[in-house]
């Protein structure tokens, strides 16, 4: 707990100090429509980045997030517009949608010993091969479907000038954390990541525990491709979604996230999605070529990587 209090007091001051040095550079930064629109941000990325989190806590990898966007967002796409279903059956279908497809993963993983990275590898490449398919390659869109307008405000909307995608957020965070750090179910999932055999040997079920975090993570990424296909407006089945897994990587292990798995925090991983967003907002304000985003991405995973890499020698040693 106290290692966990460190990483987040450390990411809160970097944080803090990125801040003051963007506004400093750019007063735009704290315009009021620009903090909303980098809450937003932070809430659409925030989401699924609580699933990648928790995932690697375990151990574990899932590199589909972002084919799964574009699968869930074509068929949420479908369901309002071709088909005409409720927007509440939809909604709840999307979510439903991403818990099967994470006890897929479960399954692959937890009762055929398959390694996490294969396996979503995997989903990656047919889930993303699957939404085109059934999009005839097709950019898909939600027009004037009836209901549609109101559903939009998941993505778009405002709640007493807060967006309400950051609200989501925060409801959410709030359960994982109590369901991390407050409860013994949490207790597992860290000792789990630690010392997977131990855990077994002590009697615990660790394929139902496996289960229920790719579960939980494909619930998260479900609301999160509701948020993200309300705000784009459109499924372009080949692009949507692409490389998000990586900001949900960066953000888990900026905030804390240790890839070998133990170790991390629920508000560790909201500061480091914070942290990502005011990085891509920081290269917007300042002119800096859009195609830097990503090495501006990868250097950030690359110096999150090391960090934890030396902070664990010195514990160690």
């Amino acid at each position: 707990m106290f290692s966990n209090f460190r990483k987040e007091t450390g990411i809160f001051l970097l944080l803090l100090g990125l801040c003051i040095v963007v506004a400093i550079l750019n007063p735009r930064f704290i315009s009021a429509t620009n903090l909303q629109n980098t809450a937003r941000l932070i809430g659409m990325y925030g989401i699924f980045s609580l699933g990648m989190g928790l995932v690697i806590m375990t151990g574990g990898i899932d590199l589909s997030v972002g084919s799964v966007f574009a699968l869930l967002g074509v068929l949420l796409s479908m369901m309002l517009v071709d088909w005409h279903v409720s927007p509440p059956l939809a909604v709840f279908a999307i979510i439903l949608a991403g818990m099967i497809l994470g006890s897929i993963h479960a399954f692959f993983i937890s009762r055929v010993n398959l390694q996490p990275f294969i396996v979503t590898l995997c989903g990656l490449l047919f889930y993303r091969g699957i939404a085109r398919f059934i999009a005839n390659d097709e950019t898909k869109g939600f027009g004037d479907a009836a209901g549609v307008e109101s559903l939009k405000q998941i993505g778009v909307g405002n709640f007493l000038g807060v967006p309400i995608p950051f609200l989501i957020l925060l409801v959410l965070a709030g359960l994982l954390w109590v369901a991390l750090h407050r409860s013994i179910y949490g207790r597992y999932i860290f000792a789990m990541g630690r010392n997977e055999e131990a855990v077994r040997y002590a009697g615990i079920n660790t394929r139902r525990l496996i289960a229920s975090v790719y579960i939980v993570s494909g619930a998260l990424a479900g609301v999160a491709s509701l948020v993200i296909a309300f705000y784009t407006n459109s499924v372009s089945p080949s692009s949507h979604g692409n490389f998000f897994e990586l900001y949900g990587v960066a953000a888990a292990v900026l905030g804390g996230c240790s890839l070998r798995g133990g170790e991390g925090s629920v508000v560790g991983i909201l500061l480091g999605a914070a942290l990502l967003q005011v990085l891509q907002n920081l290269v917007n304000l300042l002119g800096i070529p859009s195609s830097l985003n990503f090495a501006v991405m990868g250097a950030v995973i690359l110096i999150g990587v090391t960090a934890d890499q030396l902070l664990s020698r010195r514990h160690t040693a």
